[in-house]
């Protein structure tokens, strides 16, 4: 953005001689350089300036103005272009601001929680090769920065900028976004842009406007308990006492109030004994247990290795942890989910022996390490395996009666993340909505029927498109595998957005494939995107050849003993992925208590059945949290999705 030096002069001149200075115009952040706006719509553009002052807008040889209003705001609606760029923009009042290297394409509101978060800088080793050829100055990225707001929506966003996807700055690109706009540039050639407005851990509810939520009563009211100010600060400071005397309690940790602390390279330890890692403590004999146990191993290095940087994979642990190595800190992290990938800083690895220690904090349910990930030390050519026993001792057992007290967190609360991350973005026009999130209602999972639909029709509202595109990332599997039919929150989430299927112009991308039983944030991400945008074909541009998903469950009907299933979807055909029998049917009779059932492939169809089951009402499919083996997929290779023939609350 550039200020002509005239507007400069003009307002230091104000100032010398004592004339006040009217308020220049001004942007919002999300319109600015390198900005992608949307192709073959009115395009509004928007800002604040002088009360009646009057504004200029110059864009592609057309000139377009207005008067701001009484309350310093204005707007212009420009007319429909086609893709292409780069353009330049004036906007003109008493200073002019110049926008440059502005394409026009398609534009997609990507949002969520932490697995749209997710950027190519937390997966550049698996993406390292995706990074080093994105020299695509199409694609472009605007990260719209976390905020909250209780008390009603914001006139603009804390932050941000557009880049593009280039080695550098594609890392800061979410994953599933940065794929799933690879894939339509591949097939469409227009510029994508995409605006990110993410945040980890927060419920869908937080995402939807006050009026949005006028049909759920207890967000209703938690939404007006919420704009009492002193309210949410009696409570948060409530919370924070009840932690703080909770901390206090909890604070003698053995291996930092010892003389000598356990991390120390001079400390000798005493009565130690041996553990294994990777794996849960609760599961190597310590039952039970919240607190702190200290991990430490002796490694041998190479001559060849002293001195050099390192790095360091320490898995996933639960929840907390701090690493040392020769007694120095390398690198911590506050809480569970983040895999640990530590640097170490040339000088600190020498000849001979060195000293690895792990200081782990758990404050509920099984601590350790997480199986199934990378644990190992790598320096020059050199790769050390961290898998396998290492000594551990207990430094502190903490009091399990007394758990943390939760406040009001503001990114939770309904409205909150609307108010304040998307209500300012709703005057840019987009070609539709890319969404992933679910993970943080799975605990409310039946309510989720209702709040995706609600969440959907209210952005469609807020944006004044009936039909606006949404598109969005069934879940995947997560948790342990149950060998046993289950009931299932994640299954349930998964019913809910199979079911949005009924809103008219949504899609949805099957990822049942793609989780891992120890990572809510698996690292496959790429697939999800692309997935996405084969639903963003079919929805979006009309592409009614593409096959944009897995197979869907349509219809069904009982024929004696068995229960007949037909699909949507199918593709080219219906098949067993693996080459095996068809896994992870279940089937009841009136009283819904399922057992594992036979299937088979028949016509297209897929008939199941029991010999446990003579008069069969109902079928489930892939229904748990993680359903290991479920392998019903079209030929195009795209799974099916997991489904009940069960009449649900709707």
């Amino acid at each position: 953005m550039k200020i002509i030096l005239s507007a400069l002069l003009f307002y230091f001149g104000c100032l010398n001689s004592g004339t006040e200075v009217h308020a220049q115009v001004r942007l919002p952040l999300l319109v600015g350089d390198s900005m992608v706006v949307q192709r073959d719509t009115k395009l509004k553009i928007w800002g604040w300036a002088q009360p009646g002052e009057k504004v200029k807008v110059s864009f592609i040889g057309k000139n377009y103005t207005t008067l701001t209003g009484a309350d310093g705001k204005w707007n212009v609606l420009l007319a429909p272009i086609k893709a292409g760029g780069p353009y330049v923009m004036e906007i003109k009042a008493s200073n002019t601001i110049i926008l440059s290297d502005i394409l026009a394409g398609d534009v997609w509101l990507c949002a969520g929680q932490s697995n749209m978060v997710h950027t190519l800088e937390l997966h550049k080793e698996r993406y390292a090769s995706e990074i080093e050829h994105a020299h695509n100055p199409a694609i472009r990225n605007f990260t719209v920065p976390t905020a909250t707001n209780l008390n009603g929506r914001t006139d603009d966003i804390t932050g941000g900028k557009w880049l593009t996807a280039n080695p550098k700055d594609v890392t800061r690109f979410s994953v599933v976004a940065y794929f799933f706009a690879k894939k339509l540039y591949e097939q469409y050639r227009v510029p994508i842009g995409i605006i990110n407005a993410s945040v980890g851990g927060t419920p869908i509810e937080a995402w939807t406007s006050e009026e949005g939520l006028q049909s759920f009563p207890q967000h209703a009211i938690t939404i007006q308990k919420n704009k009492d100010t002193t309210y949410v600060n009696v409570a948060n400071r409530a919370a924070r006492e009840a932690n703080q005397l909770r901390i206090k309690k909890n604070t003698d940790d053995k291996g930092l109030t010892e003389p000598k602390v356990w991390y120390d390279t001079t400390y000798v330890p005493k009565a130690w004994r041996t553990i294994n890692i990777p794996g849960y403590w609760e599961d190597q004999g310590i039952r039970n247990f919240d607190g702190v146990v200290w991990y430490r191993r002796e490694i041998d290095l190479p001559a060849t290795v002293a001195g050099l940087s390192a790095k360091v994979a320490l898995g996933r642990i639960v929840d907390a942890d701090y690493m040392y190595i020769n007694g120095v800190l390398i690198g911590s992290t506050s809480y569970q989910y983040p895999q640990r990938r530590y640097s170490v800083p040339a000088g600190l690895l020498k000849a001979g022996k060195n000293i690895l220690v792990v200081r782990v904090i758990n404050n509920g349910g099984k601590g350790g390490f997480v199986p199934d990930k990378p644990y190992y030390l790598s320096a020059g050519d050199n790769t050390i395996d961290l898998k396998g026993y290492w000594q551990y001792k207990v430094g502190e057992v903490y009091e399990r009666s007394e758990p943390g007290v939760n406040g009001i967190a503001a990114q939770n609360q309904p409205t909150a993340l609307f108010n304040a991350m998307i209500a300012p973005v709703t005057n840019y026009a987009v070609k539709g909505v890319v969404w992933y999130q679910g993970e943080s209602n799975a605990g409310r999972a039946e309510e989720y029927r209702q709040l995706l639909p609600a969440l959907i029709a209210d952005w469609r509202k807020q944006w004044q498109q009936s039909n606006l595109p949404f598109l969005y990332a069934q879940l995947p599997n997560f948790m342990d595998v149950n060998y046993s039919p289950e009931e299932s929150g994640w299954a349930t989430v998964r019913d809910a957005q199979l079911r949005t299927l009924r809103v008219p112009n949504t899609g949805m991308a099957v990822t049942i494939d793609l989780g891992e039983w120890n990572d809510i944030h698996p690292g496959n991400k790429k697939p999800v995107g692309e997935r996405l945008a084969l639903a963003a074909q079919k929805v979006a541009y009309g592409d009614i050849h593409v096959v944009s998903s897995g197979p869907l469950y349509k219809s069904h009907k009982v024929v004696g003993n068995k229960i007949v299933i037909s699909f949507s979807d199918a593709g080219s055909g219906l098949l067993a992925i693996d080459g095996e029998e068809l896994h992870h049917f279940a089937i009841a009779g009136v009283d819904k208590k399922f057992v594992w059932a036979n299937a088979l492939l028949d016509n297209g169809t897929v008939v199941v059945w029991s010999d446990k089951i003579l008069e069969p009402h109902y079928v489930r499919y892939a229904w748990a949290d993680n359903p290991q083996g479920a392998n019903l997929y079209n030929r195009e290779g795209l799974p099916a999705s997991p489904f009940t023939t069960e009449q649900l609350n709707r």
